[in-house]
């Protein structure tokens, strides 16, 4: 292993700008018995209207699904947080629901530092992880913490709306990059890059079950795309909420087994993190998709000194995360251990698995297979449906008449999916017409039941066939 390289001058103004709190840095001296500490609005733990909480959740090895209710008390654990003098590695209220560590508890800072090796082994040494409210937290503080209004970032052409529109609300301007049903295409983005006037400050990629097309980035790509961030000194912001999410090839009635955690660990692609020598990658984890949205935990994995400036930042703008959901994360991930939680996530990628799989059935055995391309996904919890205008009976020359015509179709058939076109990152600078007339529509088939999912592109495909009139 090597040290980082020095990213210094990536640094925005506002992240120069800033220097860390010497109010916040005196709360270190807080547990000091030596010391009568009179210099923070700490409030007195005893007024804290919570004496214990507790919640029971599924026990590994998750014999009979992670959806299962559990049938006896061996099928789950519980945990119980008291105020005070909480046992082994669980936070106590006290600690958890005052004023804390920006980055996290070392209980569950640990935890996740310690996964990320096992999962990751980032091959150089200077390297931490930092607790936020989760990715799309994580990805305003890399815009604020690397950019200046006018700076350049490259992002994949279509991409989720919020991360476009924080780029640009703060003045960033995006260079969307072709991507094909494999993710980005990294001949195109090299000969973006050799034809950029203006250096980029990095590339903003999902790129496991990419959100919306659910493309999976392959290894080969990941290596080239990796290269060319050395080549022509960008930052790689890799967002990776849908990771675990991989699956194997969809192979019509045939599912994998569930596999173990040693073996999830060898069968996923390996990440940027997994071969960033330079320490010029920053990545994104959440629990989001894996464990619950509303708990909004998650973390960012970089050099130290670049996580620096991301706790300066959260030191004024987040303060630290829910005490709640550290003491009942960290609990949890306490009783579990790391195999459980690989166990964890073995049974996620099955039940998604699964889905996948009847998504696939489904749209095989609705659509009609002369306008309509599907490729099953690899990862993640979107699928997308391709059409081509040409093949519409009323198409003249504006795809988006007819994209608009499909969606409302859809809904009157009592089915929502999303058009492609609202994912669509606005290329910048190009004045020339875009002769393509290919369109799609995202959906997912992580948000209902079996039953449900087979209805919804039954309903879907009935509005299809209506719109470019089959029988």
């Amino acid at each position: 292993m090597t040290g980082p390289l020095n990213f210094s001058s990536f640094f925005s103004d506002e992240a120069n700008a800033r220097v860390g709190s010497a109010l916040r840095n005196s709360l270190k001296l807080v547990n000091d018995p030596n010391i009568v500490f009179l210099g923070g609005g700490l409030p007195m733990t005893q007024y804290f209207p919570w004496n214990e909480i507790s919640a029971s959740s599924p026990a590994p090895p998750f014999a009979n699904g992670i959806g299962a209710v559990p049938t006896s008390k061996d099928e789950e654990v519980t945990t119980t947080i008291p105020k005070y003098n909480a046992p082994g590695q669980d936070i106590d209220l006290c600690k958890s629901l005052q004023y804390g560590a920006t980055s996290g508890h070392k209980q569950i800072h640990d935890f996740v530092k310690e996964h990320t090796e096992k999962i990751h082994r980032p091959p150089y040494q200077d390297w931490d992880v930092s607790i936020c409210t989760g990715n799309s937290q994580s990805f305003d503080s890399a815009i604020r913490t690397f950019c200046n209004r006018g700076d350049y970032v490259l992002i994949e052409e279509y991409a989720f709306p919020s991360s476009v529109g924080n780029l640009e609300a703060t003045g960033v301007v995006s260079v969307p990059i072709p991507m094909d049903d494999q993710g980005i295409i990294p001949e195109k983005l090299e000969e973006i890059l050799n034809n950029l006037k203006v250096k980029p400050k990095f590339l903003y990629t999902v790129p496991t079950g990419q959100n919306p097309t659910g493309s999976n980035l392959p290894f080969v790509r990941r290596q080239a795309v990796y290269q060319l961030a050395r080549k022509f000194n960008f930052l790689i912001i890799e967002d990776d909420p849908y990771y675990f999410l991989q699956m194997a090839p969809y192979k019509k009635d045939a599912l994998e087994e569930k596999l173990t955690g040693e073996e999830l660990i060898n069968d996923v692609i390996v990440s940027f993190l997994s071969m960033d020598l330079d320490g010029r990658v920053i990545r994104l984890d959440s629990t989001s998709k894996i464990l619950a949205p509303g708990a909004r935990f998650g973390w960012i994995t970089a050099q130290k000194h670049i996580l620096e400036k991301f706790n300066e930042l959260h030191e004024v703008n987040m303060v630290t995360i829910s005490g709640f959901t550290q003491s009942f994360l960290n609990g949890l991930f306490q009783r579990w251990g790391q195999e459980g939680y690989l166990e964890w996530l073995c049974g996620l990628r099955h039940e998604y698995s699964i889905k996948r799989n009847a998504c696939a059935n489904a749209v095989d055995k609705y659509f009609p297979k002369e306008v309509t391309v599907f490729s099953p996904p690899t990862a993640g919890m979107f699928f997308i449906i391709k059409f081509d205008a040409k093949n519409h009976p009323k198409f003249d020359g504006d795809v988006s008449k007819i994209e608009d015509a499909l969606f409302q179709e859809a809904i009157k058939s009592g089915c929502l999916v999303i058009p492609g076109s609202t994912f669509a990152v606005k290329p910048f600078g190009s004045k020339k017409q875009n002769e393509n007339t290919e369109f799609f529509f995202r959906g997912t088939y992580a948000a209902v039941d079996l039953e449900k999912l087979d209805l919804g592109l039954k309903r879907f495909a009935e509005a299809v066939k209506i719109q470019f009139e089959i029988n």
